[in-house]
């Protein structure tokens, strides 16, 4: 009996604050930027000069990093640098999220899977997810900046229309085509060369493991990371926010549709392909492949989706080894 009292007068563990989050992404990409290297110090006063913050958000920030072993602390020492700047992109994924975070992904989750209709109010969100209105709120806050929805008139808040059928999706790859070509064409595109390593050292793997283990999840987050870092490099700011606003939608659970390894794994190499272009500096050789990639995408998706080899451009015929 006194040991159940004592269990139950333990505090929850309370999940982590939305702005230390935030901040622990800022310090991610601080590292990264700032080339640092596994075993390097990470002063609590140098990183908050490097985020424009506080040391008290950093410290929180650094805790919640070391519980995803990025970070290491010791007594005499403080934190440490714990993992290699190219697993930056890796690590910043697995961070935990905070209530109202995991809340707007409930909600996306169940629009993706038509359980809510497309205009919502705060309080029946309140209610269905068991949450108090301030939470919920922020939660709406958070979709709202990602275009997943817009405050309506009155208490209500209607979805944006998502990627959603055969028809949106063909109309998602037609508005990429005219943009994502332009992006790498836009003078003065800046490509991330550190997020472009880590990006290939990713990929390369993905390649390198076998279709029964072939991880479609992690594809998706390498996939939409490299088309990001197309957005973030375009020189036209319209363009590029134009592509980040779209790239949002594709985040939406339910928008990667159904597609074969062996497309995926051809995908891989398409982006690579193009990296190797942006790498040498080669634009227009890289929006011509940043072409054929979205063509060869949208003939897959979702008409001809799980039907092996895509059809080839050139000849119209299709892979002979599936009989098709």
């Amino acid at each position: 009996m006194l040991a159940a009292k004592v269990r139950n007068m333990q505090p929850t563990r309370q999940r982590p604050r939305s702005n230390h989050l935030d901040l622990a992404q800022r310090i991610l990409e601080a590292v990264r930027r700032g080339g640092f290297r596994a075993g390097d110090r990470l002063a609590e006063q140098q990183i908050a000069s490097l985020c424009n913050v506080s040391r008290t958000p950093v410290r929180a920030s650094l805790r919640l990093l070391a519980g995803q072993g990025v970070v290491r602390w010791e007594k005499d020492s403080g934190y440490t640098l714990a993992i290699d700047p190219a697993g930056a992109i890796e690590a910043a994924a697995d961070l935990p999220s905070a209530e109202e975070d995991r809340l707007a992904e409930s909600i996306l989750r169940d629009r993706a899977a038509r359980r809510l209709d497309d205009t919502v109010t705060a309080s029946a969100l309140s209610q269905r997810y068991t949450s108090d209105r301030r939470t919920v709120l922020k939660a709406l806050r958070i979709l709202e900046g990602g275009n997943w929805i817009e405050k309506a008139p009155g208490q209500s808040w209607l979805f944006r229309p998502a990627q959603a059928g055969p028809e949106a999706l063909a109309e998602s790859y037609d508005y990429r085509l005219l943009l994502e070509p332009a992006a790498l064409l836009t003078p003065g595109f800046r490509l991330d060369e550190a997020q472009a390593a880590a990006l290939r050292f990713g990929m390369e793997a993905q390649l390198a493991s076998p279709e029964v283990t072939f991880d479609a999840r992690e594809f998706q987050r390498l996939d939409i990371e490299f088309h990001g870092m197309v957005a973030r490099g375009a020189a036209n700011r319209f363009v590029g926010q134009a592509l980040a606003d779209h790239l949002r939608l594709r985040r939406m659970p339910g928008a990667m549709h159904a597609v074969n390894v062996f497309r995926l794994k051809q995908s891989t190499r398409e982006h690579l392909a193009i990296l190797d272009q942006l790498e040498s500096r080669q634009f227009e050789a890289a929006a011509d492949l940043m072409r054929l990639h979205l063509r060869l995408s949208r003939s897959q998706r979702p008409q001809a989706a799980s039907r092996g080899a895509p059809v080839l451009p050139a000849t119209g015929r299709t892979d002979e080894r599936n009989g098709r």
